[in-house]
């Protein structure tokens, strides 16, 4: 078969994605990047937000419309909140949800009769996240999360807290690298929370990873900032473990973080970024804040928003409030007006734009590896671009010399200037 297999939102549900194209491939099965060619297509779905829920709705009704006679499997966060809904969705032949997406494969192959074919290879060529067109592999080590922030409804769709053994990550991280990838980041529902069920940590299996595999790159998802024990930091003396950390931090008023069931003060989020910072060298921190919160009263923005420009952040994620149904917050008083949120959110957008501009210029002609990742053509000129990521996650793009492969390989290249959009810098190679 050919299988194009789409996904949206978080980083975990890239990881599975991933997990379920080196099962196809070893099977026999080609993972092909246009769904209007496939014979199946697997959907990886959202649902933390009222937009990703739309938007998970709208990639389905895409698919199908696009290749109406290939058989489409509905997974994720959307399929298992909204079961029923998303099983009289339109084209829509499977629905598999969270507690059996493990098993995904093997119930497709076995409610919607799919071909099956002989295992060709036990090692592959190619890693199959390259023929996805992705560069950087997403390693699933936990699912679930044992908090119950009001806002969240990912908790509710993913279930109780499980982690994988240490030695099974370890084992999948050599096997990419031995198939040509170079960089993974660890990622989970509830990241700081790897070993709650199993008597272990996460920095014991971070330590496990840079100890046992030779990765050139270890990235960490999504960490709660309350989740970094004291030694924590001195993780990053191994030059392997990329120097970035995202940590969620949803409000920079006290009161509204109360209300939000959030674990960790902003006085111990300024003081924790702060040692990040100085024990870490390039160290970018960057964040979520979910804007409108119930009762977030004008006083409290405003001190929101200050908190958020003294941090000084390398890219914000902004989140507008909107209330899931079975989440606490949905039944708050004093909901957050739809404009006065929209005011909010484009004020807080123009922060974050400032502070990111001025993150990069602080490193306009500093040296630094890059991973070239993936090659892009200009439709105007013909001309031919890579990109790719610095340590800190700062993205680079230089133009593409005709014959010269770049693509997988760790360079060290001087970042020149910042590009007009502000987001990226160019670089000569």
């Amino acid at each position: 078969m050919r299988v194009n297999l789409k996904t949206l939102g978080c980083r975990l549900n890239e990881a599975e994605l991933e997990t379920w194209a080196q099962q196809l491939q070893s099977q026999g099965h080609q993972i092909v990047r246009d769904s209007a060619i496939a014979d199946l297509v697997i959907v990886n779905s959202c649902a933390v937000t009222d937009d990703a829920v739309k938007k998970s709705r709208y990639l389905i009704r895409r698919v199908h419309r696009e290749n109406p006679r290939a058989k489409l499997v509905l997974s994720g966060c959307y399929a298992t909140l909204s079961a029923k809904e998303a099983a009289e969705s339109l084209g829509v032949d499977l629905v598999v949800a969270n507690a059996d997406k493990v098993r995904l494969i093997e119930i497709a192959k076995e409610r919607l009769d799919l071909p099956t074919m002989p295992v060709f290879s036990s090692e592959l060529g190619e890693a199959p996240l390259f023929a996805m067109g992705r560069q950087r592999a997403f390693v699933k080590v936990q699912d679930g999360c044992r908090y119950r922030c009001t806002f969240c409804i990912v908790t509710i769709a993913r279930g109780e807290e499980k982690s994988r053994p240490i030695e099974e990550i370890v084992s999948e991280i050599n096997a990419l690298h031995e198939l040509g990838v170079q960089e993974v980041v660890l990622t989970g529902v509830h990241l700081g929370g790897y070993g709650s069920d199993s008597n272990s940590r996460l920095e014991h299996l971070i330590a496990a990873v840079l100890e046992h595999t030779g990765i050139p790159r270890v990235r960490l998802g999504s960490l709660e900032p309350w989740e970094l024990t004291d030694g924590f930091l001195d993780l990053w003396k191994n030059p392997r473990l990329m120097p970035h950390l995202h940590l969620p931090l949803q409000s920079g008023s006290d009161a509204v973080l109360r209300r939000m069931a959030r674990r960790c003060k902003t006085a111990e989020f300024a003081e924790l970024v702060a040692r990040a910072r100085q024990t870490v060298p390039d160290m970018n921190i960057t964040t979520d804040i979910i804007v409108g919160f119930p009762g977030e009263t004008d006083e409290e923005w405003q001190e929101s928003l200050g908190f958020i420009e003294r941090m000084d952040f390398g890219h914000v994620h902004i989140f507008t409030f909107s209330a899931r149904t079975g989440t606490k917050a949905a039944g708050l008083p004093s909901q957050v007006p739809h404009p006065t949120k929209r005011t909010r959110s484009l004020a807080l957008h123009e922060l974050a734009e400032s502070q990111r501009r001025s993150y990069l210029h602080r490193f306009v002609g500093r040296t630094f590896p890059v991973l070239w990742e993936g090659y892009k053509r200009s439709k105007p000129t013909g001309q031919r671009s890579i990109s790719g990521y610095t340590p800190n996650f700062l993205r680079v793009t230089a133009v593409a010399e005709p014959g010269r492969a770049l693509s997988r390989r760790i360079e060290a290249v001087p970042l020149r200037v910042v590009a007009k959009s502000g987001d990226h810098f160019l670089a000569e190679l």
